[in-house]
């Protein structure tokens, strides 16, 4: 039995639920439709249309093969496209994803080092999340990802671990302190960015909050920095960043964490049995040079305002 073939048949059924349009659709005989569903229902055991009615409806086996059926024939169709392109010579333009997030510097830093390297690159501005979907259905090749994520089907490339200070409005009484404990920020809101972005990173850095004295009366969303940095500023809550944004706001200040217990981690992912595995591996080294280069060229303020720590790159 061609499976595809057949699975083809069931799902044109189950969208319209009515053989002949079914058959129309496909531009077949209403009969050896029926004859290949039913054969289908034989293979598998277990009816996928309730035809006791006037109206064909899915049986609960039916709307079970529904959505197997629809990633089946999508992964189908992914691999002749990736043969395709592979035919043509156009495997050389590697769809990738950054956060929202990424600074212009670190955009064109690292667009200019994959140039060099000879690798053409398509940069799209994605959030984590979306990311980790993109690249299961094969919307992306690879992506640049805040960690934690289930890695099942990835590969990773190297780390980068960029910790993280709070930023204060300039006249909190903890922007006089020259480094801020976690529990020092009891009772305070927190604006953190959406949790849909990147919710591994998300549900740790609370959980490293409450671990540390600090339960947020509030946790505020803001995607763009500039609007994080603009709650805080007008007393809206605290927040937790890498610095160089607080630190061109006048009426913010930017402090080290005791301990330093948070960080942003920061990989490329790829999967594992993607035919990009080779350019991905190359862009996930170059990425990491580049955000680490990008971190370490922020100056320390001097004086009584404290720069970012330093970043680091952990491989394997």
């Amino acid at each position: 039995m061609d499976l595809l073939r057949h699975l083809r048949i069931f799902v044109a059924v189950a969208d319209e639920l009515n053989f002949g349009r079914a058959a129309e659709r496909l531009g077949m005989a209403q009969p050896p439709l029926s004859r290949a569903v039913r054969r289908l229902e034989d293979d598998l055991g277990a009816e996928l249309f309730d035809r006791s009615r006037r109206q064909v409806r899915l049986t609960p086996a039916g709307s079970v093969l529904l959505d197997e059926a629809r990633q089946l024939l999508a992964r189908e169709e992914r691999t002749r496209a990736l043969v395709r392109r592979a035919r043509d010579g156009d495997l050389g333009t590697l769809r990738a994803g950054v956060p929202p997030d990424t600074s212009a510097a670190v955009l064109g830093a690292l667009l200019a080092q994959c140039d060099d390297r000879g690798l053409r690159v398509d940069l799209q501005e994605v959030t984590t999340d979306e990311q980790l979907r993109l690249l299961a259905s094969g919307g992306l090749d690879v992506g640049l990802v805040h960690q934690p994520v289930d890695a099942t089907e990835l590969e990773l490339g190297p780390e980068v671990r960029i910790e993280l200070g709070v930023v204060l409005p300039r006249t909190s009484p903890l922007a006089r302190l020259p480094e801020v404990d976690l529990a020092d920020l009891a009772g305070h809101d927190l604006v953190l960015f959406p949790r849909a972005s990147a919710p591994g990173w998300y549900d740790m850095a609370l959980d490293v909050c409450r671990r540390g004295g600090f339960v947020p009366g509030r946790v505020r969303h803001a995607r763009n920095p500039e609007f994080l940095i603009g709650l805080v500023t007008a007393g809206h809550g605290v927040a937790f960043d890498q610095g160089p944004v607080a630190r061109k706001e006048p009426r913010a200040a930017w402090r080290p964490l005791v301990g330093r217990p948070l960080a942003q981690r920061i990989r490329a992912a790829w999967p594992r049995r993607s035919p990009h595995g080779a350019a991905a591996r190359e862009f996930a080294v170059v990425a990491a040079e580049v955000l680490g280069r990008d971190r370490t060229a922020v100056p320390y303020g001097g004086g009584e305002e404290q720069g970012p720590r330093p970043w680091s790159v952990v491989y394997g």
